[in-house]
């Protein structure tokens, strides 16, 4: 067309894009609801959480391990079968091992504990003598009298019923975790990318490959890393142990345990020590010689905790305490043993994730 002069008329200029508008914030009642829910939907649901959950820990145990076969050209299917059953046939071993010192502690426990007493008083004694002294100045000065109140004795029952219903349901809960642990291996993979192709955009396609990718390596690394650590402590504390007179059985035992409390921190360890100081003076008759486990166990906690595991992981790894108190509190609530095992992982993950997204760093950076 043309205009009243004959000349062309000028195309009309394309109308701006307008900006999206914000999207609307909640209120704060209604995000302290939601968390409200998600805490109690956690804890009602930890009977199917925690298997998938435990599963999820061991997949990305043997993961490293996997890849490592797979450049071998073994087949992924054949590898996760392999490292799986080295996990139980290991397991199954350390157990056997473990049966009997645990049964004997266990049985000698009560009178180990009447032995106990002699020993601990000649410890207090200088602190028991200040108490009794300070209550008998507090006493004359306010006037009171000594009558003590009367004990309460407590009766519980045993019921059979209970344990008899619960043993075929923590055998399907291990047989569920393990049957998953090697799907999760397996089929991980393909289930990450047929979640993916569910997504319309190709940059949050790119965006979440990167965080699965990250979160996958990262915490395999970190929990293979922690995992070995561990280990190489409870060998450490056993080996310091049979040093000290132990039997070969029940320092193995001992280091398990420790092997195993430490991936808790901070928590673990102190339950550790308390455990140690009690072994100590249940083993050794000197009351000073009593101290050496936990001493031994401190130091290797002290090591490990201040100078190994800083150096193997580094700083990308490095974790608020007091957020790491809190989570072990707020998981060790929810799901009690469980939930210690998997706090450091999960809030490794949320840091991973909150690091990758855009606008959120300055969160990842809070629990540093």
């Amino acid at each position: 067309m043309s205009g009243a002069a004959g000349g062309p008329v000028p195309a009309a200029a394309p109308a701006p894009r307008q900006p999206r508008p914000p999207r609307p914030r909640a209120s704060t009642a209604l995000l302290l609801l939601a968390t409200l829910a998600v805490g109690a939907s956690l804890w009602a649901a930890r009977g199917l959480l925690l298997p998938v959950l435990l599963a999820m820990f061991f997949a990305l145990v043997g993961n490293p391990i996997i890849r490592v076969l797979q450049r071998l050209y073994v087949p992924r299917f054949v590898s996760a079968l392999l490292v799986l059953a080295l996990g139980i046939a290991g397991t199954i071993a350390l157990g056997q091992q473990l049966v009997a010192p645990a049964g004997e502690w266990v049985r000698q426990a009560p009178r180990e504990m009447r032995d106990l007493a002699p020993k601990l008083r000649h410890l207090v004694k200088p602190v028991q003598e200040a108490n009794k002294a300070a209550e008998n100045i507090a006493r004359a000065a306010g006037g009171e009298s000594s009558a003590r109140p009367a004990p309460v004795v407590k009766t519980e029952v045993n019921d059979p019923y209970k344990t008899l219903t619960a043993t075929p349901r923590l055998l399907a809960s291990v047989l569920a975790v393990v049957l998953l642990t090697f799907f999760f291996m397996v089929y991980g993979q393909s289930l990450q990318r047929n979640a993916l192709a569910l997504l319309p955009d190709r940059q949050q396609k790119r965006l979440t490959v990167e965080i699965l990718q990250s979160i996958e390596r990262e915490i395999s690394r970190y929990v293979l890393t922690i995992s070995i650590i561990n280990a190489l402590v409870g060998l450490a504390l056993a080996a310091a142990l049979y040093w000290l007179g132990v039997a070969a059985d029940e320092a193995l035992l001992w280091g398990t345990m420790a092997a195993l409390l430490n991936f808790a921190p901070y928590v673990g360890p102190l339950i550790g020590i308390l455990i140690m100081l009690l072994m100590g003076f249940v083993a050794f008759d000197d009351p000073w010689r009593s101290l050496l486990p936990a001493a031994i166990y401190l130091g290797l906690h002290t090591l490990e905790g201040q100078l190994v595991t800083p150096i193997v992981l580094g700083a990308r790894m490095a974790l608020s305490p007091l957020v790491l108190i809190l989570a072990l509190m707020l998981f060790g609530w929810l799901w009690g043993i469980v939930g210690l095992l998997l706090a450091v992982p999960l809030l490794v993950c949320v840091k991973i994730v909150l690091a990758k997204i855009e606008g959120m760093e300055g969160w990842a950076k809070l629990l540093e």
